[in-house]
């Protein structure tokens, strides 16, 4: 149900939604102050005003107001309230002409969030937390595998949420997921490993980080049910699995194929290193559960919060089977590299506080209204494209026209100041390919204010290149 509402002293409308106050009335002001119905310069009612009003609660008006002024929209004056930015006044026509200049890129890159979503206030109260009540021994060198109240913290959340198998012992906190799957393939290869099965498609600096451990990856065909784990055998000893939301196809990890990949593992014991990428963000059902549950003892399970709040946290997480856990634990003291335990301490209290719930929750509302509005411009604006992929994450594909190459979609997207990449990108390189042209479009990237400027670009560089093609 919608509602127009007037903010006191002014002689404005904004539709809010009663079903989600908060986050469409980010998008009101937001709306209003990009059409100049709230004109440079003008002060805003106070949060504690204008929460009465709508019937919202004062925190949620103080955090949109957070949110805008981060973005820019807004400028918080200390002592003397919340006003519209003058530079959000500049000229509409020469502001337009700015953001296509090469030095205004906007990125469609796929697996890239939102930064200006972090939720800085709700962080930075559990930053106070954290540090107010850490004792004294919480200062000195953290702990090789992480801070227990975190390990168990976030043993309860992975259970609770993805249905994970896991202990405190079992779960381990690493830098980054790139740390993570490296400690992973050089504890592989002090036990005699050699090979990795990897997606065909996928991140070339995670093949990369197999390479450094003295790996070899092989592919591994992925089609519309994933990656075909059927074809695994004992010629390779682990294999990387996006099996949530494979990137960047798209697709779910098939039933059967989930099946096979445990039964691999049992038959061979072989590890599968179970990448949750977009696990937490599902759209049109329930998520499905991590693959880990079928096999705890085969399975090393591994997330991140780069998705969840933002790639600046450099936190990451893998519940390590039992096994696995000594060794690993070895490696990681060679490394020397244990997280600080500050930052540690203040997702601990973020996911504890449930605003690490709270957070997925409001960024899976938003990032799914990003995915309808792009398969609406385009079914509206690109015959002969369709978007592919699972209604998930912050990714899809976007199949191109006959004769449509995505060389040609990138050269013209980087004219016009668009980052843009074509699915072949993404390939393990001497494979053969069999995959129609298709662009890897990451709606997440783009900030809120930018984002139909972003998909215009990219229309707008596929409608050039498909003209090439013909002509």
């Amino acid at each position: 149900m919608d509602e127009s509402w007037a903010i006191p002293g002014l002689d404005l409308h904004l539709e809010i939604d009663l079903g989600h106050k908060a986050s469409s009335l980010e998008r009101a002001l937001r709306g209003a102050v990009r059409d100049a119905r709230l004109s440079a310069g003008t002060r805003l009612p106070s949060s504690r005003t204008l929460a009465a009003d709508l019937g919202m609660a004062r925190n949620s008006v103080a955090d949109v107001y957070a949110q805008l002024t981060a973005e820019g929209w807004l400028e918080a004056r200390v002592g003397a309230g919340t006003w519209v930015s003058a530079r959000a006044g500049a000229d509409t026509s020469e502001r337009a002409a700015a953001s296509y200049a090469p030095s205004a890129r906007l990125d469609l890159r796929g697996g890239i969030p939102d930064a200006a979503a972090f939720p800085r206030r709700a962080w930075a109260a559990a930053a106070r937390r954290a540090v107010l009540e850490a004792a004294s021994s919480d200062f000195g060198y953290a702990p090789e595998l992480g801070t227990p109240e975190l390990r168990a913290t976030l043993a309860d959340y992975l259970a609770r949420a993805r249905g994970v198998v896991a202990s405190t012992e079992s779960v381990v906190v690493t830098h980054g997921f790139g740390e993570l799957l490296g400690l992973a393939c050089r504890t592989l290869a002090s036990r005699g490993a050699a090979r990795v099965a990897v997606e065909e498609v996928g991140h070339d600096a995670h093949r990369e980080i197999i390479r450094a451990a003295g790996l070899t990856p092989v592919a591994l065909p992925v089609d519309r049910d994933g990656a075909d784990t059927e074809r695994l055998d004992e010629r390779v000893d682990a294999v990387l699995l996006t099996a949530a939301h494979q990137f960047p196809t798209g697709v779910p990890l098939a039933p059967g194929r989930r099946v096979a990949a445990v039964r691999w593992a049992e038959r061979t014991g072989g590890l599968v290193i179970e990448d949750d990428y977009d696990g937490e963000f599902r759209y049109d059902r329930r998520a499905i559960g991590a693959l880990q549950a079928l096999a705890p003892e085969h399975v090393l399970y591994a997330g991140t919060a780069s998705k969840s709040l933002a790639p600046a946290v450099g936190l990451a997480w893998g519940v390590v089977p039992r096994p696995l856990i000594a060794p690993l634990s070895a490696e990681r003291r060679r490394t020397g590299a244990a997280v600080d335990v500050l930052n540690q301490r203040t997702l601990h209290a973020f996911i504890a506080s449930h605003e690490y719930d709270r957070n997925v929750r409001r960024l899976r509302a938003e990032y799914r209204a990003r995915r309808l509005a792009l398969e609406s411009l385009v079914a509206d604006e690109l015959p002969g494209c369709r978007v592919a992929g699972l209604a998930a994450g912050l990714h899809c594909l976007l199949d191109l026209p006959v004769g449509t190459t995505e060389a040609r979609v990138t050269e013209e997207a980087d004219r016009l100041g668009l980052r843009f990449e074509g699915l072949a990108s993404f390939r393990l390189r001497g494979t053969p390919w069999r995959h129609p042209p298709a662009m890897v479009v990451g709606y997440g990237a783009p900030p809120p204010h930018r984002f139909d400027e972003a998909i215009g670009l990219a229309i707008r560089a596929i409608r050039a290149a498909a003209a090439g093609a013909v002509g």
